[in-house]
């Protein structure tokens, strides 16, 4: 998968991807956590039958209880959907548009989320995607809302608007030299956050964090994307001025740390996921400071999600142990290094 990736995006040499989601639930529906599984199929074709009046064929309907485990996480680590949702496997399900810039979750934490993806720094174009899918279904589905509250939703922090917006950045040099940790001390503090990978609860591996916005409730949707992309952009300034610095003050060291990944992934037999995106960070890190020469920026990044442990698995159509996947990982990875110029 990873077709929205094919693109090229704004802001590449450091923003990876553009997220928007929005929490909806419907009224006359108990939320998802409460739901019968016969409750939870009949909210599952109110919506089905909404976008089969108009969109029926832009988008692939999928249950979780009809696929396995490795399907599952495979659509997971392609970020195509949230990892809670696995939790509600007997209820939930998903429409994946046909481009995989839309899906629609139905009963992860709330009835609905929409979820737009982008390649690159493109904040308006995934809201205003997600705002006319948004529009679409509350033209015959009756959301919950209060006139004060705005969308009610099965978490607090998402009433009001209930919406989620993230870029997500590859920062390893404003990590490498301690900044990473001032800024999101910073972005707490305007009510935005840091995450991992796969948001809430993971890990920054390979330096990617997702920078999102905390507060739903008394800014507009309008508010949150401008307040998003305004920081965005000073957090690209912080890293390529440290770029700059480390090319003129640092390079050799910077070199060796390339290098060094470079060799590493180019020999290896064995590499865990976490050794394996350690090192591609440092080359999409070399690549970006002209110490190396690849095709793409982007290939190092569909390279990260390839060599996820699902991933793996489907390519291969087997499942395999821990060490299998290890020593596939390496293999790829040497693959990759033959298209590095140095």
């Amino acid at each position: 998968m990873t077709q929205w990736l094919d693109e090229i995006g704004e802001e590449e040499d450091i923003v990876i991807s553009t997220r928007v989601r929005v929490a909806r639930n419907l009224s006359k529906y108990k939320f998802p956590e409460y739901m019968s599984i016969s409750e939870s199929d009949n909210l599952t074709d109110d919506v089905l039958n909404r976008v089969k009046k108009e969109e029926s064929d832009e988008y692939k309907f999928k249950r979780l209880r009809d696929l396995n485990k490795l399907e599952q996480r495979v659509y997971v680590e392609d970020h195509l959907i949230s990892p809670s949702i696995l939790k509600n496997e007997n209820i939930g399900s998903f429409l994946l548009r046909k481009d995989e810039k839309a899906t629609i979750m139905i009963n992860e934490e709330d009835h609905l989320r929409i979820q737009t993806l982008f390649p690159g720094l493109n904040l308006e174009k995934a809201w205003e995607l997600c705002s006319s899918i948004d529009d679409f279904l509350e033209e015959e589905l009756k959301y919950a809302y209060d006139s004060d509250l705005g969308y009610l939703t099965a978490c607090p922090t998402n009433v009001g608007t209930g919406l989620r917006a993230s870029v997500m950045l590859h920062l390893p040099c404003v990590s490498m030299t301690g900044s990473i940790s001032v800024i999101i001390e910073g972005l707490r503090k305007i009510g935005l956050t840091a995450r991992g990978l796969y948001g809430e609860g993971s890990e920054a591996l390979g330096f990617l964090y997702q920078i999102s916005n905390q507060i739903t409730l008394g800014d507009t949707e309008e508010e949150i994307i401008n307040k998003l992309d305004k920081v965005v952009h000073q957090i690209l300034t912080r890293e390529r001025n440290t770029r700059k610095y480390l090319t003129s003050n640092r390079l050799v060291e910077m070199e060796n740390k390339v290098y060094r990944s470079l060799g590493i992934l180019k020999y290896s037999r064995i590499l865990s996921s976490t050794e394996a995106m350690e090192h591609l960070s440092n080359i999409r890190m070399g690549e970006t400071m002209n110490i190396l020469k690849n095709k793409e920026l982007s290939s190092a990044i569909k390279l990260m999600i390839d060599i996820q442990p699902a991933n793996i698995q489907k390519k291969l159509n087997k499942e395999m142990n821990s060490k299998e996947r290890d020593i596939e990982r390496a293999r790829m990875m040497r693959e990759f290094t033959l298209g590095v110029e140095v």
